[in-house]
């Protein structure tokens, strides 16, 4: 049966998602709005297929607050990767550089608003994201990262990359940790397993910590479901 619903999701999510990304093209001359709207569409989409196609649930423990805040997600699958577009009002995302350079659905990643972060390129890949970062900030929308780069087997708590504490003292925002256990149902392969996905929302981390001390308190917070 996880086959199955499977195979259907992916039959409906990929020829969808061509039609939202050529919605976002021809919408965008109309303005960032427009683009926003589409873009949000296609994740309540996503989201849509997860609950009734994969017969995944998500149940949520805590909630994140309003706000300029710097969003830490354990990064385990593509679910969260689509669903933190729900996450916040119009969030920026901060993804892998390649992503965005994907013919058509990279140019709508830029035009809807990410960080793109070249993880070979070293310190002008940092210089680069914090350039975008503040952009974003200054436009008064929410920052997601996920910490560790990279999506990452259930059951797993690697270190956080530099990225992450570069972010945090050039933005000066508080941090709110988000932790998951979606591995569990959903990593690389094909297969998605029907269940519930737990999300549990951490204590807000203000701005200011000494890089050991923040990113202590987000790997805790962030792995907070890891067993």
């Amino acid at each position: 049966m996880d086959l199955l619903r499977s195979l259907l999701f992916a039959l409906l999510f990929y020829p969808g998602t061509l039609l939202y990304v050529l919605t976002v093209i021809i919408v965008s001359p109309i303005g960032d709005g427009p683009v926003r709207t589409v873009v949000h569409a296609w994740s309540a989409f996503h989201h849509w297929l997860v609950r009734h196609v994969l017969a995944i649930r998500m149940e949520w423990d805590g909630r994140i607050p309003d706000g300029p805040f710097l969003i830490a997600v354990k990064h385990q699958s593509m679910m969260e990767a689509v669903d933190t577009l729900h996450f916040a009002r119009a969030p920026v995302v901060v993804m892998k550089r390649e992503l965005t350079v994907i013919p058509l659905f990279g140019w709508v990643t830029r035009r809807y608003g990410v960080i793109g972060v070249d993880r070979d390129a070293g310190a002008s890949a940092l210089r680069t994201m914090m350039a975008e970062a503040r952009a974003a900030v200054a436009g008064g929308r929410p920052v997601i990262i996920f910490p560790e780069g990279t999506r990452v087997p259930y059951g797993t708590s690697p270190p956080l990359r530099p990225g992450f504490a570069g972010l945090y003292r050039v933005l000066g925002l508080p941090v709110v940790p988000v932790a998951h256990d979606a591995g569990k149902l959903w990593h690389k392969g094909f297969v998605k397993r029907s269940g519930v996905v737990r999300f549990k929302v951490g204590a807000t981390i203000p701005a200011g910590l000494k890089r050991d001390d923040v990113e202590a308190r987000v790997h805790i917070a962030i792995n907070a479901l890891t067993p």
